[in-house]
């Protein structure tokens, strides 16, 4: 059955939601598919001690102040997960799931979007699908040798899994630092954290807002045509939360060189020496989950598709939202996404008034 409406907004995570919510305010015809079977977005699946870089009121969607979670400055997945709940509820926002989206297609002066459900006929789509649902492993020598157990940061959720055994995580980003922090400080788990390059921590007092402000000012800066600020980047890799800056401090938290290959039952460094392990966690990124839109033919260098703002470049009636940076500043973040969800909706208006 093919079905109308204005827009369709692909993903009910955050971005999702935050585009919903401006949609809404544009009153314009919107259903929001949602291939999860309960809110949250990937919230909902992270591990057990992970939490916010940012207190609550600094975390929030448009419209919809999150409220602080009581006994915890930085609140947890758990909490983000009933605000969303609350969100979606607050704003009445119509959110289709489980619906998985399976292709978008040109069909004259509409999109169609083929799910596993229904067919959606629509002027406009904003694909917020995000990147979780799309790890990414690197082509290390040796991966397919080794015999031990092998996760993405996706598929990681407590400490208490590895007892007994030695862990290697890879990666030294926010998700790497967080987990080996996390393995560090349960007995009996036997840690080896490896990063590209030595960890560079950001000051104990930088959070969250911090980052935002930072991102913000350096599209600010590109959109004007001055020299790049180097962003986020430029602070460094990881935020000092309490877990992280605490088996830091105790000296637990020390990292190795990256391996060059993997054996059998282990890892080994250019030097020959070798170590043990029972399992690799791999906290190495994601790519943008984009393959819904590949008949479109959009997609650029990297995988991303180009776009103006939030738009592509390729077909006026798309838009990206909450991919990262590419697609507003801070856009993957709680705070950041509500601005070019907004301006993703004022465009939609605009388009759909001619």
């Amino acid at each position: 059955m093919t079905r109308q409406t204005d827009v369709v907004v692909i993903g009910g995570g955050q971005a999702g939601l935050a585009a919903g919510y401006h949609l809404r305010r544009k009153k314009l015809d919107f259903v929001i598919l949602d291939a999860q079977g309960t809110p949250g977005g990937a919230w909902q699946h992270t591990w057990d001690s992970l939490h916010l870089f940012s207190p609550a009121a600094f975390s929030s969607l448009p419209g919809r102040i999150m409220p602080a979670q009581p006994g915890h400055e930085y609140p947890d997945a758990g909490h983000v997960v009933e605000y969303l709940r609350d969100y979606e509820q607050r704003y009445e926002l119509p959110v289709h799931r489980p619906v998985r989206v399976q292709q978008v297609r040109r069909d004259g002066d509409r999109l169609r979007v083929e799910t596993d459900k229904d067919i959606w006929s629509a002027r406009a789509v904003v694909s917020a699908t995000g990147t979780w649902w799309r790890p990414f492993l690197p082509a290390t020598p040796g991966r397919n040798d080794f015999v031990g157990r092998q996760l993405h940061t996706t598929g990681y959720r407590r400490p208490s899994d590895f007892a007994g055994q030695r862990v290697v995580v890879v990666g030294g980003g926010n998700s790497g630092a967080q987990i080996a922090a996390d393995l560090a400080t349960h007995d009996g788990v036997d840690p080896t954290w490896v990063t590209q390059r030595p960890p560079r921590f950001l000051a104990d007092d930088v959070d969250g807002r911090a980052l935002f402000d930072a991102a913000t000012a350096r599209r600010r800066a590109l959109d004007e045509g001055h020299t790049d600020t180097g962003g986020v980047a430029s602070l460094g890799d990881i935020v000092a939360v309490p877990p992280v800056r605490e088996a830091r401090d105790a000296g637990l938290l020390k990292a190795s060189p990256m391996f060059t290959r993997l054996t059998a039952d282990g890892i080994e460094w250019a030097d020959g020496t070798r170590a043990a392990a029972d399992a690799v966690i791999w906290c190495t990124g994601f790519r943008p989950a984009l393959s819904h839109l590949a008949a479109l033919g959009l997609r650029g260098p990297r995988g991303h598709i180009p776009t103006h703002g939030t738009r592509a470049a390729g077909e006026p009636r798309l838009h990206l939202l909450g991919y990262g940076d590419w697609t507003g500043p801070a856009s993957a973040t709680l705070i950041g996404v509500g601005r070019p969800a907004r301006d993703a909706a004022a465009e939609i208006a605009e388009l759909l008034s001619r």
